[in-house]
């Protein structure tokens, strides 16, 4: 049973050999003359080793298989200026040749390389509304600067220069009679501006960086109504201008879009009355001014990015701080796109423009132009670290020269149309180098080249093509023996599958010994006994195998990236990659396209936040060092800010009696100690709480701990000797006392015992007696 759920090839529903091919790529077709059973036509179709068994010869087998040929590959370059300049490759291959059957997938490896020294155009592109006036003063001298700057990156800059306001109509620009040769007319602050335009180029890309000076000294601000201002207008025209701007073919391509304000978006034209949508073409005139302003809407984000890309135009949003979160949403709605902070004086801009050059040389990532409906795509990217990591076509923090390879794998979901060419490309962000895909599809049969008709194997009365007999119509069988309507019982039983059961499966009728399958509403009806269809099988929200899969005899057959039993799982695990580029940070499980957090204390839709994990303070931890005190791992800018994008929150005290926040500490390199707190906020915002500076003890004098240490010790030692010595006087005291009180004890025995007698020596009588007579001779004198 398991064979036969496993074995889709014999599912009843291929009836040539082209519809055995699209079943399953491991399905093959036998076109072998004698083969099979003659009561039914799908036994053809099976697995190659089954064909095999069952007598079919390994050149009497239809079995395409997917393959690859690389039709250019040139070598990567390594440097981009010089006498190689026109024929830098940073891309490897340049043309390849697939050729597909579908289901069977098949793969390919790109590689990338930035190469040092490449030719760079920049455009600056600036707001000249009244806000900019002192970025306007601080820029006079800028092309000087910015081309000794830009020299240090590569010995080949050339420099342009244009300007926006608004459009010059209502309600976005002031349009009395008064205001029409002077917007500033009446305004204290400023009272004299030039009148509002669109898009105005100034001067095309050169390497002569003295006329850049000289025409932003030329320039004046004007005064437009409202806050948002028309750039994206000027943007487009700046992107597809492509001669008047003078963008090289051979060179990389750079934008700046300097700004202090939001832009008016698609749709906002509507207040002035322009209906009409932005049609993506350049629209110069004579004066090299935006002609199309005041006739189309502004355009929109989708086209801005179209337009963009097919130029390899690098966007860079130089806006005040105010503004960053704004742009930097636009950026990942607009591929190629980077956002930097602005000085309100633009004091900063040559610095920030290096930044952001660095910051896109130091990123490779792979987009894919013209891919056919038919297709599937998957990437895995093997960046400098040498790891896999599917679903990305991405990589970030290289260095200029590094390699980086992109494997991508093709699949083919079904055929088009016979005589169908299709092609894609595949090609960097902002590069010119490309990779052509060309595809055809294996869909056909090599042996319909030898189709026979009326062939006398089908008793000429049909084709016979791939073993098989395509009758005439009116007629049927494996040989087209039979005649519509013929029905007797010796043929009836070939339509039962077991005894008792209806004749075909009570869905259909039972001909020349075999089933025709009735026509249903809701599909196809097949197999030998009718007892499969193609619209029984599991739905989703109400779609057949979610609309990724094919439904064969009751079961979905799921498209390449998609499994379950309706097919609603998605195996793509992109959604699923952290900022660190770990499938769920490392803390989960990517199932269905969404992150299951397996380790506990772990949320977020990928898995990074996690206050409790054993890691939660490691982690934070080097973004408190590149964050405040730009050290650490992460103390390169670009990774800093790609990785760490925690709010952090400097007091001079911490607190530690928040119960949702954990307390983290560490030792810094200078031996003090760093203190600060992690919490999730209910808005789902990370919080980090630092204090300004580590803590740190002062080191003690080496005099003062050896004259401490020998204190104690004396110190121990006299209080030891008091001890000892108010231990031996309370025992001697105690055996005096008992001595007295001995003595006491003997004293009264002797006075009070009518026993005793003191004893008396024959001296102390003697003595007695002598002093006794002379006593007494005295007195008789």
């Amino acid at each position: 049973m398991e064979f036969k759920r496993l074995n889709v090839c014999m599912s009843g529903s291929a009836m040539s050999c082209e519809e055995c091919l699209i079943i399953h790529p491991s399905c093959a077709w036998c076109a072998q003359e004698k083969f099979g059973s003659a009561r039914t036509l799908t036994s053809r179709c099976d697995l190659r080793q089954n064909l095999q068994k069952r007598g079919c010869e390994a050149h009497h087998m239809e079995s395409p298989s997917s393959s690859t040929t690389v039709v250019k590959s040139e070598p990567l370059s390594s440097k981009g200026s010089g006498p190689t300049q026109y024929d830098v490759i940073q891309i490897m291959p340049q043309k390849i040749s697939l050729s597909l059957r579908p289901g069977d997938q098949t793969s390919f490896k790109v590689q990338v390389r930035q190469v040092e020294d490449y030719p760079v155009d920049l455009y600056y592109l600036m707001d000249l509304s009244l806000s900019m006036k002192d970025d306007l003063d601080t820029i006079r001298n800028l092309g000087t600067k910015l081309a000794d700057e830009m020299r240090k990156l590569t010995s080949n800059f050339r420099l342009g220069f244009g300007s926006f306001v608004d459009k010059n109509m209502s309600p976005f620009s002031y349009t009395a009679s008064k205001y029409q040769d002077n917007p500033c007319n009446g305004y204290k602050l400023f009272p004299s501006c030039v009148p509002s335009f669109g898009f105005r180029h100034l001067l095309s890309l050169t390497d002569k960086v003295d006329r850049f000076n000289e025409e932003v000294q030329k320039q004046m601000v004007s005064r437009n109504r409202d806050a948002p201002e028309g750039g994206f207008d000027a943007i487009l025209q700046a992107a597809v201008c492509k001669e008047r701007i003078g963008w090289r073919k051979e060179a990389f391509h750079l934008l700046v879009f300097a700004t202090d304000d939001v832009p008016h978006l698609a749709l906002d034209g509507k207040l002035g009355g322009l209906v009409q949508p932005h049609d993506g073409e350049c629209h110069m005139n004579e004066k090299n001014e935006y002609s199309g302003s005041t006739k189309m809407d502004y355009p929109s984000l989708a086209l801005l990015g179209e337009k963009l890309a097919e130029n390899n135009i690098y966007l860079i949003f130089a806006v005040t701080k105010r503004l960053y979160v704004i742009y930097k949403n636009f950026t990942a709605l607009i591929p190629g796109t980077t956002v930097e902070i602005l000085d309100q004086d633009s004091k900063n801009i040559i610095q920030l423009i290096v930044n952001a050059y660095n910051n896109i040389r130091s990123k490779v990532e792979l987009t894919v132009w013209d891919q056919p409906e038919e297709l599937s795509l998957s990437f895995t990217a093997t960046c400098q670290d040498g790891q896999p990591l599917p679903g990305l076509r991405k990589c970030a923090d290289l260095k200029i020269g590094d390699t980086v390879s992109f494997n991508v794998s093709v699949d083919a979901r079904g055929c088009p149309a016979p005589g169908t060419q299709q092609s894609f490309t595949i090609k960097p962000v902002g590069f010119k180098d490309r990779l052509e895909v060309s595809v055809d599809y294996r869909c056909d049969c090599g042996c319909t080249d030898q189709t026979q008709a009326n062939s006398t194997h089908c008793s000429s009365i049909g084709q016979y093509t791939c073993g098989i007999c395509r009758c005439d119509p009116g007629y049927l069988g494996a040989r087209c023996e039979c005649q519509e309507g013929e029905v007797g019982s010796m043929y009836l039983s070939a339509c039962r599958q077991a005894e008792g059961m209806q004749i075909c499966g009570g869905r259909g009728e039972c001909s020349c010994n075999q089933c025709l399958c009735y026509e249903s509403e809701f599909g196809k009806i097949y197999g030998t006994f009718c007892e499969c269809d193609d619209f029984s099988c599991a739905r989703h929200k109400g779609i057949l195998c979610s609309g990724h899969g094919e439904c064969h005899c009751g079961e979905c057959k799921c498209h390449a990236g998609f499994i379950g039993d309706n097919c609603n799982c998605s195996t793509d695990t992109s959604s699923c990659v952290s900022d660190d580029g770990q499938i769920c940070s490392g803390r989960g499980s990517c199932a269905c396209g969404r992150c299951q957090c397996t380790e506990p204390g772990a949320f977020g839709d990928t898995c990074e936040k996690c206050p409790t994990c054993p890691d939660a303070c490691g982690t934070k931890r080097e973004c408190i060092e590149c964050r405040l005190f730009s050290s650490g791992r992460l103390s390169d800018n670009q990774t800093c800010q790609r990785l760490c994008k925690d709010e952090i929150i400097t007091v001079e005290t911490l607190k530690t009696d928040d119960p949702n926040a954990v307390l983290c500490l560490y030792k810094t390199e200078n031996e003090c100690v760093m203190k600060f707190t992690y919490s999730e906020h209910a808005n789902g915002m990370s919080v980090l709480t630092a204090l300004k500076e580590p803590e740190c003890g002062t080191a003690p004098d080496a005099m003062t701990v050896l004259l401490a240490v020998v204190g104690s010790i004396l110190l121990v030692g006299i209080v030891l000797l008091a001890i000892w010595k108010l231990v031996i006087t309370v025992h001697d005291r105690r055996e005096f006392a008992r001595f007295q009180s001995a003595r006491s004890r003997a004293r009264y025995e002797m006075a009070s015992n009518p026993l005793y007698k003191q004893p008396i020596s024959n001296d102390y009588v003697e003595t007695n007696f002598s002093m006794y007579s002379k006593s007494y001779n005295g007195a008789a004198h």
